[in-house]
């Protein structure tokens, strides 16, 4: 079954997008298909720089891989609901950690949603559009 590609939309244009994953085929992967649906998408390969990214691209959504080089991705999750200013910021956590104490912990450290690799395109845009969502009916 072919995935369908969603199309170029002007409504995303101005929507923010920070991509926080290590494996590069992923990563390119991951921000070839969200620009091509029309997003703003800054990436990292690891969560050395997140907190300065977070700062200067001031994302409205972020991507977040837990199994990073440098920190893992459940430290970034405590340091964002420290942030006040980004502890509103949506986070997806797409792991490849497929066990239910991690989803638990993510979630309880303010990760929105919990996605297991591999993830399909769609459902990672679906996940990106219910966040976005959400934000703007508060």
């Amino acid at each position: 079954m072919q995935a369908t590609i969603a199309p170029v939309s002007h409504l995303n244009s101005n929507t923010r997008i920070l991509l926080v994953e290590d494996n590069d085929i992923s990563r390119q992967l991951m921000s070839d298909y969200l620009r091509h649906c029309g997003y703003s998408v800054h990436t990292l390969s690891s969560g050395s720089m997140f907190a300065q990214e977070m700062a200067q691209f001031r994302p409205h959504l972020v991507l977040l891989d837990l199994k990073l080089p440098d920190i893992d991705g459940f430290t970034l999750l405590e340091q964002a609901q420290q942030t006040l200013e980004w502890s509103q910021t949506p986070i997806v956590v797409i792991s490849a950690f497929a066990f239910q104490a991690d989803r638990v912990r993510a979630l309880s450290l303010g990760a929105r949603q919990y996605l297991v690799k591999p993830v399909m395109l769609p459902q990672i845009q679906q996940a990106i559009s219910d966040e976005l969502r959400a934000l703007t009916v508060q």
